[in-house]
């Protein structure tokens, strides 16, 4: 639960309450409260304010996963596809995408940011027996031969033990899917 509360939204708060009581307590001439709380709430607001502009939304899964999918993930996900998973399920800051540093280093990151690969989904499965982790990505600008061509770094770049399959469920969607190798 803590990974889905927006930090900036808890200072946004906070920091508007204080600023709120100290322009009260300058208003009824008390002092200390005004001192204390004003100039702790508007540079904590400030700050708040600064973080919601560069906050990049958790992705949410296109359907919980069921307890069958969670004990897989708990005997098999490698630890590379849990932090994956993890990553982007949370608040990130000063990040324009998902997994943008993961796209320049696999080749798929324009350089205009306007027409990065942005990831819009995330499913756990399973693949014959493994567990396997999917990515969606909306993916207008990257044509789906490139994300083909990629596929065997997909599976070094997040593994060992994992494999990989990169499929175009529709036109300008691509979906990344990282299947744990069996023991």
């Amino acid at each position: 639960m803590p990974r889905r509360i927006s930090v900036a939204t808890i200072g946004l708060i906070i920091g508007t309450i204080l600023s709120v009581v100290g322009m009260a307590g300058y208003i009824n001439s008390e002092t200390t409260l005004n001192v204390i709380t004003f100039f702790v709430g508007v540079p904590l607001l400030v700050g708040a304010l600064a973080l919601k502009a560069a906050e990049l939304e958790p992705i949410s899964f296109k359907e919980e996963p069921s307890a069958e999918i969670l004990a897989l993930r708990e005997s098999q996900a490698t630890p590379t596809l849990n932090q994956v998973r993890l990553d982007v399920t949370r608040y990130r800051y000063g990040q324009t995408v998902h997994l943008d540093i993961a796209l320049d280093r696999l080749g798929l990151k324009p350089s205009f940011v306007d027409e990065c690969p942005v990831l819009v989904g995330l499913q756990e499965k399973t693949t014959e027996g493994a567990y396997t982790l999917v990515l969606e990505f909306e993916s207008p600008f990257v044509p789906f031969e490139d994300w083909k061509k990629k596929e065997d770094r997909f599976a070094g770049f997040f593994g060992p033990g994992i494999d990989a399959l990169v499929e175009q469920p529709e036109k300008d969607r691509v979906n990344v899917s990282l299947i744990t190798k069996s023991a």
